[in-house]
């Protein structure tokens, strides 16, 4: 990727990427956009580049690493695509039972970025699992605009249940201390926030990045704990926020809500421009408490 300081993209280059990465623009719309851009210095190749993710720079946890075992585990799905496939990481040493925390990707399948996330979470003591929406379809394809139409034409509510599915298999881990967490990341931040509604009874403790809410028959359902990440410059999520907020007040939903200050949606990632250190540290070590608190 090429080293852009993402103080030099204009805001309408990330705005028109979230609409490509979000199905609602073509690749050629969003490359004539960015040609439409002045920006000094910077070439249209290097801008697209800068905005899409070069998964080289996400490793923050080998996959070797001496503290950890990973490897691949099938579940079934009978309401679902019927068989599921995850990449589920443990802690070397478990002492004793450790909670599980189920991560769930963005809209493109389990790419190198959200193995990564589960890597960290079980070098923090969890047992994590991330299951693989594409699995049904072979599988993440190794690049993200494959791995966005591979989802795109996948049925909404088989994936939704291939994740019920694939919660109720990790909480019933013969190691677990039967406490189960998840996070998620766009589309895994609305898969988070549906789980907490749809499987209150399963879910211990949710913590959605930038996810919009559960349907409107579902959201009052949600019962948390909920810790809740957004960007500030994220428009199409945060329009959503008041109302689903409204609610978990109503109910009495006991949950915290951070926007983190000069970010962009994705900004945990750290495979693009968008990634934002600080605000990923600061939102990541409270997700780790928030997970460690509601899961002992």
């Amino acid at each position: 990727m090429s080293h852009i300081d993402p103080k030099h993209i204009p805001q309408q280059a990330f705005d028109w990427y979230d609409e490509y990465a979000h199905g609602d623009m073509d690749r050629r719309t969003f490359m004539t956009r960015l040609a439409s851009l002045s920006v000094a210095g910077l070439s249209i190749g290097a801008l697209s580049s800068a905005l899409t993710p070069n998964y080289a720079l996400a490793e923050q946890v080998s996959f070797n690493d001496e503290d950890i075992t990973a490897s691949y585990q099938k579940f079934e799905s009978p309401e679902g695509y019927g068989i599921g496939q995850g990449y589920l990481v443990l802690p070397n040493n478990m002492p004793k039972p450790a909670p599980a925390v189920l991560v769930v990707h963005e809209n493109r399948g389990l790419n190198p970025y959200i193995k990564d996330v589960a890597r960290r979470l079980a070098k923090d003591g969890f047992i994590a699992f991330a299951p693989d929406a594409l699995f049904p379809l072979g599988g993440y394809p190794g690049n993200d605009d494959e791995g966005r139409e591979m989802q795109r034409n996948m049925v909404r509510e088989k994936i939704e249940r291939d994740f019920i599915a694939a919660a109720r298999f990790i909480k019933q881990h013969s190691k677990t201390n039967n406490k189960l967490g998840v996070v998620g990341f766009c589309f895994g931040g609305y898969i988070s926030n549906f789980l907490a509604a749809k499987i209150p009874d399963v879910i211990d403790a949710a913590a959605p990045f930038y996810g919009t809410p559960a349907s409107d028959d579902l959201v009052s359902q949600v019962k948390g704990p909920l810790l809740l990440n957004f960007a500030e410059n994220d428009s199409r999520v945060n329009e959503s926020w008041p109302e689903y907020e409204s609610i978990l007040k109503a109910n009495k939903v006991d949950y915290q809500a951070h926007i983190y200050p000069n970010t962009q949606h994705g900004f945990h990632n750290d495979s693009t421009s968008r990634y934002e250190p600080e605000a990923a540290k600061l939102a990541w070590s409270r997700t780790v408490a928030f997970f460690k608190n509601h899961l002992a």
